[in-house]
């Protein structure tokens, strides 16, 4: 019975080792970043891209990133004839649906492999076919950005069709002629790349993207050529720079002359207008004081000519009465002055007779003399000296 016990304790031990020993064989852990295939002891292959824990069942277990980056370097060619070393990143993922992760594992069996005869070559020939587009000078700086492109758009797409043909060309330092062999993309009726061949990463559904390139190290003769290129290049830029800014100083200064001559004559135009201005205004003064002159004459003509069509309708009216009363005073003070002034014999008698009975008395014989002159003076004016009566007021 204790024997029994003991077997029995043993043998469970032993399962429980072997339990333990043999547990990575029959689950197997599944990270969020990766997708895995199980092929099982009967060959049968089964994908799982979910997190957790997955039945192995003493199958193998082959686990491929979900995204991965691929650090490369790869030899480059110009059209030039120099060759430099290519270094840069390009991230890549691959698909998680079954039938084609499967058709990825069955041609390549693991992801170094799938990395190395398949992105990395597609990488290489994208490379090797952009480097104869342009010349190393043209890669340095002008024409790396299309460089980037070329090569992104061949592995995504497939490698280009093209063609060569010779030009002429003059070497910046040495400036001698050469002919150097171009190479242009095939392009279709609609102006897009013709390829070589359809895309090769597309069948097993990986995906690029973030291609970089970090460095181009081109051969020491190159690289000296490219560095003595850009300096002529800069030096002749600073040539043109400074020409052209000595260009634009004339032109400033012609500029600036012609505003200060346009200014002047603007001056000299304002100087002139403004005298115009004032001759202007002086002869509109003029002609207005002299329109106020004749006005002023004209009607100092017609007051006087008002004044003498009123005295005369006076005159007419009156029968000059006015006139001949001034003309009757004359006379009596011309008379008044000479009687007083006369020195000679008696004008009338020292004796004067009395008046015979019933006669009017009369004044002296002066007094008579004056009034018979100033009657002829009454009668030569036709002048009536009478006071009416009161009926004849009336």
């Amino acid at each position: 019975m204790y024997n029994a016990r003991n077997l029995v304790l043993v043998v469970a031990a032993l399962a429980a080792v072997l339990v333990v020993a043999m547990a990575g064989e029959l689950v197997e852990h599944l990270d969020a970043q990766e997708v895995m295939v199980i092929q099982s002891l009967s060959g049968k292959l089964t994908v799982y891209d979910t997190p957790g824990y997955h039945p192995q069942w003493f199958g193998k277990v082959t686990k491929y990133p979900r995204r991965s980056s691929y650090e490369f370097q790869a030899p480059i060619r110009f059209n030039d004839g120099a060759q430099a070393k290519m270094h840069g990143s390009i991230q890549f993922e691959i698909p998680t649906d079954a039938p084609t992760l499967i058709t990825l594992h069955s041609k390549f069996g693991s992801a170094q492999t799938l990395q190395g005869q398949l992105v990395e070559r597609v990488i290489d020939k994208a490379i090797y076919m952009s480097g104869p587009l342009m010349s190393s000078k043209e890669s340095y700086a002008e024409k790396r950005n299309a460089l980037i492109t070329y090569v992104e758009d061949q592995i995504t797409h497939g490698v280009y069709q093209t063609r060569q043909h010779d030009v002429k060309t003059t070497d910046p330092i040495t400036g001698v002629e050469k002919t150097i062999t171009a190479v242009e993309i095939v392009a279709d009726d609609k102006g897009m790349p013709r390829r070589q061949e359809d895309p090769i990463l597309t069948p097993f559904g990986i995906k690029t993207f973030n291609f970089t390139i970090s460095e181009l190290n081109y051969d020491a003769t190159v690289e000296a050529q490219i560095r003595g290129q850009q300096q002529i290049t800069m030096d002749v830029q600073t040539a043109i720079a400074t020409a052209k800014k000595a260009e634009q100083q004339a032109i400033t200064v012609a500029k600036e002359g012609e505003a200060a001559a346009a200014k002047a004559k603007w001056e000299q135009e304002v100087i002139k207008a403004k005298a115009v201005v004032e001759a202007q205004q002086a002869l509109e003064v003029a002609q207005l004081d002299t329109k106020k002159a004749e006005q002023e004459k004209m009607a100092k003509i017609l007051r006087a000519e008002g004044e003498s069509e009123y005295k005369r309708k006076i005159i007419v009216a009156d029968g000059a009465l006015e006139q001949k009363l001034a003309a009757y005073k004359e006379v009596q003070a011309a008379w008044a002055q000479a009687f007083a002034e006369y020195k000679g014999p008696a004008l009338v008698p020292a004796v004067v007779m009395a008046p015979r009975e019933g006669a009017a008395a009369g004044g002296t014989g002066a007094q008579a003399l004056i009034d018979m002159l100033s009657a002829k003076t009454a009668r030569d004016l036709a002048l009536d000296l009478s006071i009416p009566s009161g009926n004849a007021a009336k």
